[in-house]
């Protein structure tokens, strides 16, 4: 199984040991482990993990090619996918996984070192939210579970849950295809790629709920609604640029800060979401930054009355 994800781009894995119960085990958990030690380790991990009815799980991360679990597949529904694949397991009777790779879809950010600026931080939140969005269309394009967390017990591993006891199955492989990615556009015509979601518009004909406001005073603007108010280009439609723009003064004035309306607008916007996938990876960051540099302007720019009462 280390082999299998190596041949797509995974260098780091998350190891993670869960109890009968599904509960992390404290002091087992290992994040951003490079490959060469779980290497090393992994036979003592299955050995301690069997012995103490734990489950060894791991979460691959690659930076090359974005890896997508698909879950809960029966054997005949995971061979309709398995063109596309590099591996499909067996994690209980008649219940297992495939795993695909997308050599040109959106990346993970690299996560081998910690983020050092918030500039960096924000950028890496962005990658996620895409990455995110794009693993859900292929979730649902393939009828596979959308919670699926993108971690597995590993190969040759029991899988200890109260609901198999006392005959716990073992994970195995069924497949393998090293070093097999697929396309997005592989997908789509696969029919594997379901559209983006769109926002449903409100009702006409129903009265608008105002937007409820935390006791803080910090609420995020509607963006469908300054997308509606939005200045229209010569087809007729909204600027979508120019809308991400307004959300983001309108969160400033809010209290939102420059890295929070950052990573907020992949969520909301399509658009930033689009200049995401096509590496314009610091777009929400200008946006956002543009917005703090009006209102600074405009706060600065306001006249200063002096008080003109005298001394009692």
């Amino acid at each position: 199984m280390i082999d299998a994800f190596a041949s797509v781009g995974a260098r780091v894995f998350d190891v993670s040991v869960t109890d009968i119960e599904q509960l992390p085990v404290d002091g087992l958990q290992r994040p951003g482990e490079q490959i060469d030690t779980l290497r090393r380790r992994i036979a003592r991990d299955l050995q301690d993990g069997e012995r103490n009815r734990h489950s060894v799980i791991i979460r691959p991360r690659s930076t090359t090619a974005l890896i997508i679990q698909l879950d809960d597949f029966s054997p005949e529904e995971a061979a309709k996918i398995e063109p596309y694949s590099f591996m499909t397991l067996l994690t209980s009777p008649g219940n297992g996984q495939v795993w695909i790779a997308v050599s040109d879809g959106p990346k993970d950010p690299d996560e081998s070192r910690p983020a050092k600026t918030p500039e960096e931080k924000a950028l890496r939140n962005q990658q996620k939210q895409v990455a995110k969005d794009f693993r859900t269309r292929v979730r649902r394009g393939a009828g596979a579970d959308h919670s699926a967390s993108g971690a597995t017990r590993i190969a040759g591993s029991l899988n200890f849950k109260g609901k198999y006891a006392p005959a716990f199955p073992r994970v195995e492989i069924t497949r393998a295809n090293a070093g097999s990615v697929t396309t997005m556009a592989a997908l789509e015509q696969a029919g594997l790629l379901a559209p983006r979601e769109q926002p449903k518009p409100p009702a006409s004909s129903a009265p608008q709920k105002p937007q409820q406001r935390p006791a803080g005073g910090r609420y995020w603007p509607d963006y469908q609604q300054v997308l509606s108010g939005a200045p229209k280009k010569q087809d007729g439609t909204p600027d979508r640029s120019k809308a991400d723009y307004f959300f983001s003064k309108y969160a400033y004035e809010r209290g939102w800060t420059v890295d929070e309306i950052a990573a907020k607008l992949p969520e909301v916007s399509e658009r930033a979401r689009e200049r995401i996938a096509k590496k314009d990876l610091g777009y929400c960051q200008v946006v956002a930054q543009n917005a703090e540099k009006y209102e600074q302007q405009r706060r600065d720019s306001r006249p200063v009355f002096k008080s003109t009462a005298r001394p009692g």
